[in-house]
């Protein structure tokens, strides 16, 4: 065999080399490619079905509230106003009061129609929201509640704005069902680029997590990466126990 033969078989060796790893590189390149589309599926799947889910208690947890201005509040004006009204067939002073009370059951179901509305609800930002809960907390006597907005608001994501509300709303949940605190704080801070959210209470605390509705725990955190949140829930034992939250814009 001459040099030229030698030479061409050898290029042919090369190019056949060449091309085999071309095929692998494509062929790895297209794996890595399928798996990244794959997990972006999942994670769009999963992003959907857990946003699903939190409209869905969101809807429930209102219907709850609805139910407990109805009952605990409205009810229980218009059951005074009635008195106040039966009253006054002797007494005509009692009809100014009545008036009132009837006025402030007025303007309570112009708030509890904030929370009927579907329409309104979409137009709340977070910190709207949070502020609608703080406002019933105090209202209906559940707990001493504060809420403090630092910064300047900006609007996020709806569908991250919901998940977000449902992560401070079970932990408000929690807090005054099951933490016996007589006050609860909460803080949002617009920082350039991200939001900090804190909550605390000046509860019982706990322990553990098992002590603290673990499943109401384990729901926030899921939740919080979902959406690329940080979330650190701490608490120390007849103190009181904290939430941070940090959102990143």
């Amino acid at each position: 065999m001459d040099q030229k033969e030698i030479a061409g078989l050898v290029s042919v060796i090369v190019l056949l080399m060449l091309a085999i790893l071309i095929i692998v590189l494509i062929t790895v390149f297209m794996k890595r490619k399928n798996k990244l589309l794959e997990e972006q599926a999942l994670t769009k799947q999963k992003f959907d079905e857990e946003l699903a889910r939190t409209q869905i208690e969101i809807r429930e947890e209102t219907l709850r509230n609805i139910s407990w201005e109805l009952h605990d509040n409205i009810g229980q004006l218009m059951t005074l106003a009635k008195i106040q009204a039966q009253m006054a067939q002797e007494k005509p002073e009692y009809i100014d009061e009545a008036v009132k009370t009837i006025g402030s059951g007025i303007n309570e179901l112009r708030a509890l129609s904030k929370l009927i509305n579907p329409e309104a609800l979409k137009s709340l930002t977070l910190s709207d929201a949070l502020n609608l809960e703080i406002e019933r907390f105090n209202r209906l006597k559940f707990i001493e509640a504060n809420l403090e907005i630092k910064g300047e608001p900006v609007r996020l994501d709806s569908n991250d704005e919901v998940i977000l509300f449902r992560i401070f709303q079970e932990f408000f949940s929690n807090t005054i069902k099951h933490s016996r605190a007589t006050r609860l704080e909460v803080t949002v801070c617009y920082q350039p680029e991200q939001l900090d959210i804190v909550a605390k209470d000046n509860g019982i605390g706990f322990t553990n997590e098992a002590n603290f509705s673990g499943i109401g725990i384990k729901n926030m955190k899921n939740r919080a990466q979902v959406i690329n949140a940080d979330l650190d829930l701490s608490s120390v034992k007849n103190i009181g126990t904290e939430l941070k939250l940090t959102y990143r814009l």
